[in-house]
């Protein structure tokens, strides 16, 4: 989308970003604080983010994290259930249906995500901006600040800011890596003689350095040269998705009505006030641009203006391209309604696939190389192997049942059951006997079942080989 200007080619913005000059280096962004009933509810939803960012690595689920990533081991917990490699197939399929949430969600309301739920945005704008303000006050003491000279009060200022900075990058590094290795890994490291963990106090040094490098310096980049979805969404994006736009047919032309006659003039005064609260530095008047992180900003600001002028609020708004050149109003379109539907639905289905999952995992085979073996004149036996996955918190005493035919399982080794520790792996073999009455075919499909005392767990099939033809 494009908006008019009458002071500019219509196109010369594309030609640079907003955050570098004509030389080719950065220019810093000075945001101002917004102010208005988006901003608040960003404030009011990032208390919501920080209290479970900071609270969820503290609870557990039957003894077990409630999420855990552990990369290191290949081992994840989600919703208390764990997760091991032999479940990947799961994250592939969480992976695929991600893929395709993203493309239907962007494609309907834009990037809504971004300037709500991002951590990145809400940790950079409603913490580590709002520490900025603190130290150092508005844009223009900020570059005040940094064209004075040296002395006692900017070193206070620039000082308390960066170890501010940091400090929270640290406790944010900590909780991190509680993500990674578990709450109770990480106050051992805390807890116990650094010699004993080295490699765990370098990963919080290095993830708090990395942290306050991003927030104190990197800033609005991790949005415009890094993040893929920025990018992403000039496919996805179409004229009837939901974005922050310029209403530039209320709008334009743009300029100051009190030098001209306002009659030739569009609503917008020209105030500047949207770029100067945008975190990215870009002016939204010229139309959707892929550092826009959808934060609504701008809206705030011009809504405030629009008030003060006693013109309509909604200058900017949220909106769609074809709802602006047609003069109407955002609605929930039905396009919307389908793919926030779908987007339903996968949600579903993956919390579906999670919570069936089994707690015992069974692999049943033949032994190799062997087919089956008489006993005595009426019963035929054939080996099998098993490996199982034991994702509960208990050590499992497994036997072994027939449960479509009539025959015996006898376990190979001294015990009744295949031990199987908790949250590991067990294996055995075991042999199944069947009388020559019930076979009928050369094989016969068998169905095993797998029992915790009286406690059928699960049921794998296989098949049994006997000397009979087909």
């Amino acid at each position: 989308m494009k908006a008019p200007s009458t002071d500019m080619n219509h196109d010369s913005f594309r030609d640079r970003l907003s955050t570098v000059d004509e030389k080719g280096k950065r220019k810093w962004v000075y945001a101002l604080r917004p102010k208005g009933k988006y901003y608040n509810a960003r404030t009011l939803l990032s208390f919501v983010f920080f209290a479970l960012f900071f609270t969820l690595p503290l609870v557990h689920v039957d003894g077990r994290p409630l999420f855990l990533f552990n990369v290191a081991e290949a081992k994840f917990h989600l919703f208390g259930k764990v997760f091991w490699p032999q479940d990947f197939f799961i994250f592939g399929l969480i992976m695929i249906t991600f893929i395709f949430f993203i493309i239907l969600f962007t494609a309907a309301f834009g990037r809504l995500f971004c300037g709500w739920a991002c951590p990145h945005t809400i940790f950079m704008e409603m913490l580590f901006r709002k520490i900025e303000y603190f130290f150092q006050g508005n844009p223009n003491q900020q570059k005040a600040l940094k064209k004075a000279p040296w002395s006692v009060d900017k070193l206070w200022r620039v000082g308390g800011k960066h170890l501010s900075f940091y400090i929270i990058a640290f406790v944010i590094a900590n909780f991190f890596l509680a993500y990674v290795i578990g709450i109770k890994d990480l106050y051992r490291i805390i807890s116990e003689p650094l010699a004993d963990h080295i490699v765990g106090f370098t990963a919080i040094i290095g993830f708090s350095g990395i942290f306050y490098g991003v927030f104190a310096f990197f800033r609005e980049q991790a949005c415009t040269a890094v993040c893929p979805y920025g990018r992403l969404q000039s496919v996805l994006l179409d004229k009837n998705s939901m974005i922050v736009a310029y209403d530039f047919m209320r709008g334009e032309p743009r300029g100051n009505f009190k030098k001209q006659k306002e009659d030739v003039l569009g609503d917008c005064v020209d105030c500047y006030q949207c770029v100067e609260v945008c975190p990215t530095g870009i002016d939204i008047r010229n139309g959707l641009q892929m550092e826009c992180i959808g934060c609504t900003a701008c809206i705030d600001a011009c809504n405030n203006v629009m008030q003060r002028l006693h013109k309509a609020e909604g200058l900017i708004r949220y909106a769609s391209e074809n709802s602006i050149v047609k003069g109407e109003r955002l609605r929930f379109t039905t396009r919307m309604k389908w793919y926030s539907g779908i987007c339903a639905l996968l949600l579903v289905a993956v919390s579906a696939l999670l919570i069936t999952r089994k707690e015992i995992g069974a692999t049943v085979m033949r032994t190799p190389g062997m087919l089956f073996q008489e006993r005595g004149q009426d019963s035929i036996s054939n080996l099998y192997n098993i490996k199982m996955v034991n994702k509960t918190l208990k050590e499992i005493p497994l036997s072994i049942r027939v449960e479509n035919d009539k025959g015996s399982v006898e376990i190979i080794g001294k015990n009744t059951y295949i031990p199987v520790v908790k949250e590991g792996q067990g294996s055995g073999s075991f042999f199944v006997v069947l009388p020559k009455d019930v076979i009928r075919k050369r094989k016969t499909e068998l169905k095993l079942g797998l029992y915790e005392g009286e406690k059928r767990i699960t049921i794998v099939s296989t098949n049994f080989l006997a000397p009979v033809a087909d």
